[in-house]
């Protein structure tokens, strides 16, 4: 992943030193060099080990850091939200860097979110190039059929996407109460994946979990705690992506 590019803007305010719209404005302004030459065009590329001042100042990257974060519902995955909801980073008291999800949980779904300040890695994960198998359990209003389920595999139809789940069990019926909990394994994340997919079925979701993230689990950590992934688990992510593209 040496040669990975990333957005030069993005790469500025991943420092921390201001926000990605003040990044761009600082490009604009010819206040920006890469390995001793200005840049003023915005989208402009860079790799890791590019020399870049801004204001005539040398940019210190962050060392990355990689969490695990147990999110709760009633959380949005995001750095901050114009309606006062909580977010994720209200949860990461401890975390100095600046660090973002990979990928997103809707407000209502709670599990397993990855939180990190290192993009290529992000990328990585979120490729759908590199399918990583990541784990649901559902409870759904309804009692679907065999023919119901099967069409998980080849795909819904919903608004413009086709949307699918790799494998599916079903893990409790309950006629009296009349909902099902079902365990979903998806390979892609589109926009309320989950939630869309069941709805176009006619079982709408009444509670979501993303139970694993390739072999992550959330073992150990109740709702909104976190831990530092280990060296040895970043790792085995990347081999993972890297295995499947």
């Amino acid at each position: 992943m040496t040669n990975t590019q990333e957005r030069l803007q993005k790469v500025i305010a991943q420092s921390g030193i201001t926000s990605r719209r003040k990044a761009e404005q600082l490009i604009l302004d010819g206040k920006v060099k890469v390995n001793q030459q200005v840049v003023t065009t915005l989208g402009t590329k860079v790799k890791h080990d590019d020399f870049i001042e801004v204001d005539g100042v040398p940019l210190e990257k962050e060392a990355p850091v990689y969490y695990l974060l147990y999110k709760p519902r009633g959380v949005i995955s995001s750095l901050k939200d114009d309606k006062g909801r909580k977010v994720i980073t209200d949860l990461l008291g401890e975390v100095d860097e600046r660090v973002f999800p990979v990928g997103r949980l809707d407000y209502d779904t709670s599990g397993i979110l990855i939180v990190t300040n290192d993009g290529a890695f992000a990328n990585l994960l979120m490729h759908p190039r590199y399918q990583i198998d990541k784990e649901y359990v559902t409870k759904i209003k309804g009692i679907p059929e065999k023919a119901d389920l099967a069409r998980l595999r080849k795909g819904v139809r919903s608004e413009q996407d086709i949307l699918k789940a790799v494998q599916y069990r079903i893990l409790e019926t309950d006629k009296k109460k009349n909902h099902t909990i079902l365990q979903l394994t998806l390979r892609e994340g589109k926009n309320r994946h989950v939630r869309r997919m069941m709805e176009a079925l006619g079982f709408p979701v009444l509670k979501l979990k993303r139970e694993k993230y390739g072999f992550l689990t959330l073992n150990g950590l109740k709702p909104g705690e976190y831990r530092p992934l280990t060296p040895k688990e970043v790792k085995q992510m990347r081999h993972l992506a890297e295995q499947n593209c």
